[in-house]
């Protein structure tokens, strides 16, 4: 296995507890790919993805082999999310559907009635696609020839795949306010709303249907978990291990001139490998795609506290219609954009000196495309703290005592992601879904892919499906019952 990201570890798990002998080559010196971490100053800091929601797809991996060998442990989040609008108007998104139905009323004057048909229309999407369109390759014939899939292709007209999300939402509801809260769920997968299909509503039924949860030691014990997992089920770990070749000769495959396989997977962002590692493998047309969106990060260390923030925090752009014109379009950051903060210290205090916080503050970026970088980040940091200290009522440059960053083009460098790019490739079609890279290679015996660039998506529920549906596949090939 080429990559130890979170799809390549579900990966290794599912095939070592079938028996295989797993050797997996990392370029970083630690499993995980995006899910890192980093520390300074009393301050400690999830540098990637945020957002835990199912969970039982990592219980499920953990308990695979019937063991209880390794400890994981998270709680559900009360408050979802809270949001703000530069015009002093905000809205708490709670796990208790009452009260949020209720929020949405009272704050911003949209029905209730409005909110709890459009959760119930996500869950019946959901509903329709999950065991299809989430769990099974898309590319294999059986899929179709299974009654279930006949089922989920005639209510297809309810998934709205040929619909736009934002036109949908605007049709659903009153308050423009509202449409922007839910056609944020766009970004979850690097996407535009303004272009994407009403399909991506599916996703608000992960948080309100399921649940936001919190790892008690942070995303990275998502990693970490897994990790040990595997190594309990002696899969071997190469780390500082680039994959510079692999060769085939038959239905083997030599990486580095040395280790030899049957199987291969590429746990690699599928357009760098196609430029590097499987260069003389991968086709041609698989070396470019519109990739997602990316992201600029700042870690800050905060010496205060605040009260009214949450462990997740959105402060929405005035017009997001020209925010996503700016990324998608104009390959820019919008001088006036939505501004995400997670503090991990609101459910963790030890990742915070005591009386500071620790803030993870991202902003949706374009994927590296020849951008001056240096400027664009200095503006967009100038850009951020005029929003927060409006918002919030103070300076907030005050009381910065530590600063960090990721940029798109240490993105891609240091994960491997095609331009930076956090999810592969954009959803922005209709079909985007069904042209993303399948989980196997149709002309190569042996040769898999798993991981965000691959079929399902991005983030971390859906790599863990990747990781799924890559070995479910591999076990069938290879008959591994």
């Amino acid at each position: 296995m080429i990559g130890a990201g979170v799809a390549g570890l579900a990966t290794a798990i599912r095939l070592a507890s079938k028996g295989v002998e797993v050797t997996v080559f990392e370029q970083q010196s630690t499993y995980g790919g995006k899910m890192g971490v980093w520390q300074n100053k009393g301050y400690r800091f999830d540098t990637g993805p945020s957002l835990f929601t199912m969970p039982h797809y990592v219980k499920e991996l953990l308990a695979i082999d019937g063991k209880n060998d390794v400890n994981f442990e998270f709680k559900e989040l009360d408050i979802v999310c809270n949001y703000f609008w530069d015009d002093g108007t905000t809205l708490q998104a709670t796990k208790d559907l009452e009260k949020l139905q209720n929020a949405f009323e009272n704050n911003l004057n949209e029905p209730k009635t409005n909110i709890a048909a459009f959760l119930a229309d996500s869950k019946k999407k959901y509903d329709i696609t999950s065991h299809v369109f989430l769990e099974k390759s898309l590319h294999k014939l059986r899929t179709y020839l299974d009654w279930s899939t006949f089922r989920s292709i005639f209510k297809l007209p309810q998934v709205e795949i040929f619909k736009q999300m934002n036109y949908q939402n605007e049709r659903r509801f009153k308050n423009p306010k509202t449409v922007q809260f839910f056609n944020r769920y766009a970004t979850y997968n690097g996407s535009n709303p303004y272009l994407a299909p009403a399909t991506l509503n599916v996703i608000p039924h992960y948080e309100y249907g399921f649940g936001a949860f919190f790892p008690t030691k942070g995303i990275r014990s998502i990693a970490t978990s897994l990790y040990h997992k595997a190594v309990n089920l002696g899969v071997s770990f190469h780390f500082d291990s680039p994959v510079s070749q692999i060769h085939k000769y038959g239905n083997r495959y030599v990486v580095n001139g040395t280790q030899e396989s049957d199987i291969l997977v590429c746990n690699m962002d599928v357009a760098s490998a196609a430029r590097g590692p499987l260069r003389n493998i991968i086709p041609s047309k698989r070396k470019k795609y519109e990739p997602s969106s990316s992201a600029l990060i700042f870690y800050w260390g905060i010496n205060r506290t605040f009260p009214n923030l949450d462990v997740h925090n959105i402060f929405f752009s005035n017009n997001y219609k020209k925010e996503f014109t700016s990324i998608f379009t104009e390959k820019k950051i919008d001088d006036d954009p939505t501004v995400y903060i997670h503090i991990s210290s609101k459910c963790n205090a030890a990742d915070a000196p005591q009386g500071s916080e620790n803030w993870f503050v991202m902003v949706n970026a374009p994927y590296t495309e020849n951008q001056d970088w240096e400027v664009i980040i200095a503006k967009t940091k100038v850009r951020i703290l005029e929003k927060l200290n409006k918002v919030l009522g103070i300076d907030i440059t005050k009381h910065i005592v530590l600063e960090h960053k990721l940029t798109p083009e240490l993105i891609q460098s240091k994960t491997g992601s095609y331009k930076g790019a956090l999810y592969g490739s954009s959803s922005n079609s209709r079909m985007a879904a069904f042209l993303r890279q399948p989980n196997f290679s149709s002309k190569h015996k042996g040769l898999y892919f798993c991981g965000g660039s691959v079929h399902p998506g991005g983030g971390i529920p859906l790599c863990l499906l990747s990781g799924k549906i890559t070995s479910d596949c591999i076990q069938r090939d290879f008959k591994l019952y």
